[in-house]
């Protein structure tokens, strides 16, 4: 019998991360689960990755907990050292781990809120790069690997501020880029527009002011919906011809006969919102 897929999921606390993580468990999958959180009081929002990881191990998989600071090079540097040594292999990687401050949604002009807000692109933007930094060379080595990053529309539209937008649209650029120097060994770097998750984040802000965002409550997508989106992905044999892409995740359900939980069908942001994700040039300069 062949090795279950091994996957790093980056931060799984809660949120997509946690979604993903146990939806790729929910296939058999061995899921390392980093963040922060390893008790609850950790963070204000609830979810800490033990609690991720025992969820994976529940859906049939088999989750390990890792705590990883993802602003420490460090500490990702030992976590992939940590996979490498345990399985001997690394076959998915979600760059999911991102640094979000509690002014980002709220009114106001870039100006007007916290500079925190930029940390987003240390923990978010950066710590994705290191990830994919230390996931290439194992992927590399045995001629295969997926290595994905969670992103949304905002990489194309305004949303929230500059800096939302920034991180977006550099998630779909790494994939971009990642994917020219990944495609000689077989290995294939994707990014992923999630829709609106129905998540702890998510919650609480309709609650703030359900007559604003009460809307989103009937196109949210689950946490674990994009996990099932990366699996399918990961096993199409066309997966290669993909690389480099930026995919809605509601058009790949479709793509693939799937649906959310319940049988619902999310909507794709080119529906509703009328945009796409941008196609990269073909030019290459080394």
């Amino acid at each position: 019998m062949s090795q279950p897929p091994v996957v790093v999921v980056t931060g799984a606390s809660r949120g997509a991360g946690r979604g993903i993580a146990i939806a790729l468990g929910s296939y058999g999958c061995t899921v390392y689960v980093t963040g922060r959180s390893q008790q609850p009081g950790d963070s204000p929002l609830p979810g800490t990755i033990f609690e991720t990881a025992d969820a994976v191990t529940a859906a049939g998989g088999t989750g390990i907990a890792v705590r990883v600071d993802h602003g420490n090079d460090d500490e990702v540097k030992a976590l992939f050292e940590q996979v490498q040594s345990e399985q001997g292999r690394l076959d998915i990687l979600v760059n999911n781990a991102c640094a979000i401050h509690d002014d980002l949604t709220k009114p106001g002009n870039f100006w007007e809120k916290d500079p925190g807000i930029a940390d987003m692109l240390d923990v978010g933007l950066r710590s994705s790069y290191i990830a994919s930094y230390y996931a290439a060379p194992i992927m590399v080595k045995q001629q295969h690997g997926l290595i994905m990053f969670t992103s949304a529309s905002g990489s194309v539209h305004y949303v929230y501020g500059p800096v939302y937008g920034a991180h977006k649209a550099g998630m779909d650029k790494f994939a971009a880029d990642m994917a020219e120097d990944l495609r000689p060994f077989n290995v294939a770097a994707l990014s992923v527009w999630m829709g609106a998750l129905k998540a702890e984040r998510l919650m609480l802000l309709m609650e703030s002011n359900r007559e604003k965002y009460g809307y989103l409550e009937e196109i949210t997508e689950t946490p674990e919906f994009t996990g099932h989106v990366i699996w399918h992905l990961y096993n199409d044999p066309a997966l290669m011809s993909l690389s480099g892409k930026t995919v809605i995740g509601a058009e790949m359900a479709i793509h693939y006969g799937f649906t959310d939980a319940g049988g619902r069908q999310p909507p794709s942001y080119r529906d509703t919102h009328q945009i796409e994700p941008r196609e990269q040039y073909p030019c290459v300069i080394r």
